[in-house]
């Protein structure tokens, strides 16, 4: 795909210097304010109750179908905000679609998303919806979700500490892997063997995050346990990480040996020409937790059937972001930009099936 700029999320320098550096009013019931690698916000609206916001983009992708598309689109939105602590509530919801979708079409994605949004007690309160020239799949609009809780119950990335565990959930690049394995299960067959297409395919409802960050939570928050948590999106696990140490002002110590990789995920991303390490991973979380509390959330985790795994701890910032693996010690990089749309839309375009 021909561009300008490099598809996907913008530069931290981008961000930080044209879009963070102006955010209109200052108000004092602002809690939390954008900032790069987190993903929530945050107001004061009474002594103890705080509302919390975030936004993500929302689409149909045609070649994983309408059904499973908004079954995507509701959690993708869900995803960042249970990463706070808090329960997600209400979603204000922007459609821009494309001028070819027809009526009966639109009808089938929302009613899987709104299917999603019962399951998780979300209520949809505002929005807009129209087609427009220049608009095409996949991204087709954005969501806001919202929610209020107590303020000793919220986290975000900007709180990890020194001396923390870093705890990630399932494994990585679910969410690349199993699209592409719905989205192309002939040619993944063909190439690698139509046991790989299943067994990736079986983990796209994985790609949801809500029961892992309750799970998470339930241990206790802040000083009682969980200091943050992410969701490792675009730019996969190192981004993620990145993101987060960024947010924090801190270092990290990532053991590499101990993050897991399927077989599945390492195949497709190999044939796609993706790092499975620096790709849309939706579905893992990335967790920082008080290490005295690291046994009990990993039982927690376990007995609800969801593996974890120790892959780090928290450092000081002045001892920087590396991998440790067999023995050797190397910058943590994930400056590489995610590779995963330019491979999707390539081939998609080759005509692969």
């Amino acid at each position: 795909m021909n561009s300008m700029h490099p598809i996907g999320k913008v530069s931290k320098n981008f961000l930080e210097k044209v879009i963070l550096s102006k955010l209109g009013a200052t108000r004092p019931e602002i809690l939390s304010n954008p900032r790069y690698g987190t993903d929530t916000g945050a107001i004061k609206i009474s002594e103890k109750k705080i509302m919390v916001f975030c936004t993500d983009p929302i689409s149909i992708i045609p070649s994983l179908g309408l059904i499973d598309s908004g079954w995507l689109s509701a959690h993708m939105l869900a995803n960042d905000f249970v990463t706070s602590g808090l329960s997600p509530e209400y979603a204000t919801l922007n459609f821009n679609l494309p001028p070819k979708i027809t009526n009966e079409d639109f009808k089938i994605y929302w009613d899987s998303l709104i299917k999603e949004f019962n399951n998780l007690e979300i209520s949809v309160v505002s929005g807009h919806t129209g087609r427009y020239i220049g608009c095409d799949y996949s991204i087709i609009g954005a969501g806001t979700i919202m929610g209020i809780g107590k303020e000793e119950h919220y986290i975000d990335t900007s709180m990890a500490r020194t001396g923390d565990s870093i705890i990630i959930t399932k494994g990585i690049a679910i969410e690349a892997t199993s699209i592409l394995a719905k989205s192309f299960p002939n040619i993944i067959a063909e190439k690698i063997g139509k046991s790989i297409v299943t067994k990736a395919q079986n983990t796209f409802h994985d790609c949801a995050v809500i029961q892992d960050a309750s799970i998470a939570s339930s241990i206790g928050v802040r000083d009682n346990g969980v200091t943050t948590m992410h969701d490792a999106t675009e730019g996969g696990l190192y981004g993620g990480l990145t993101e987060l140490a960024s947010a924090s002002s801190k270092g990290l110590q990532i053991e590499k040996n101990n993050i897991p990789l399927s077989n599945e995920a390492e195949k497709i991303c190999t044939l796609f020409g993706l790092d499975p390490y620096t790709t849309l991973s939706s579905g893992t979380i990335i967790i920082t937790v008080k290490p005295e509390k690291e046994i009990e959330l990993i039982n927690t985790l376990k007995s609800k059937g969801i593996i974890s795994s120790i892959i780090g701890k928290v450092t000081s910032q002045t001892e920087g972001c590396y991998l440790k693996e067999e023995g050797t010690k190397k910058p943590l990089n994930a400056s590489n930009k995610d590779q995963y749309w330019e491979a999707f839309w390539s081939a998609y375009k080759q005509g692969w099936t």
